[in-house]
């Protein structure tokens, strides 16, 4: 058994699917009134690269805008982002809070490792009162690698984890659990991707299993 469990938050514990494309569309109009876009909002492109640290989101997105556009559209989609979430807008995946009872009722630590940006995942943590349950929520933005992995390994160093697993839906939470030696727990849900999810030691469709995964 598990005495630790590391969870992504986009894609494995928020549903960012119910406010990704109506806060995407809000940045790229805002460009669009700029002159600075004069074609459909990329939505599928960001579901693709989805879990990437957000300043590389936006070198995939606008690979011809200079740094400048690309910083003034993050703290514009960070913003809408955050607004949407305060507003009610998004949700957990089923079953978020039902699991962290039964974790924390077994005597598991649970953190939150995720490539979003502080103020993101404080909006969500607080909206939700994810800080019932989790210990300590990390941001990338933390790491000055942006590489998860490390991010990963920064939250075993601090508290001194020997025994865990990451849960998360893409390629990066996959190899952040490998590179520290932790079992790789794979979520099949709206943004994972088949071939990723093959390089997982275990896959599950619904958080509601790691019950019988992990405290038999």
């Amino acid at each position: 058994m598990s005495q630790s469990l590391i969870f992504d938050m986009d894609g494995t514990l928020f549903q960012t699917e119910k406010i990704l494309e109506t806060s995407l569309e809000d940045a790229f109009d805002r460009l669009r009134s700029l002159n600075e876009w004069d074609r459909a909002t990329p939505i599928e492109k960001y579901r693709e690269i989805m879990g990437v640290p957000l300043p590389k989101v936006w070198e995939a997105l606008l690979p011809n805008h200079s740094d400048e556009v690309r910083k003034e559209t993050d703290a514009y989609f960070l913003e809408v982002l955050i607004k949407n979430i305060r507003f009610g807008k998004g949700a957990l995946y089923p079953n978020v809070k039902e699991i962290f009872t039964h974790l924390k009722e077994n005597n598991c630590s649970i953190y939150i490792a995720s490539n979003g940006l502080k103020e993101y995942l404080n909006a969500i943590v607080s909206h939700y009162n994810l800080d019932n349950w989790v210990t300590e929520t990390f941001s990338i933005q933390q790491i000055e690698s942006l590489n998860k992995s490390d991010l990963v390994r920064s939250i075993i160093v601090k508290y001194g984890i020997t025994n865990a697993a990451v849960v998360g839906d893409r390629l990066s939470d996959i190899n952040a659990a490998k590179d520290n030696g932790l079992v790789a727990i794979g979520c099949n849900f709206d943004f994972a991707q088949s071939d990723e999810l093959t390089q997982a030691d275990i896959v599950i469709n619904d958080l509601i299993e790691l019950k019988t995964l992990l405290l038999q």
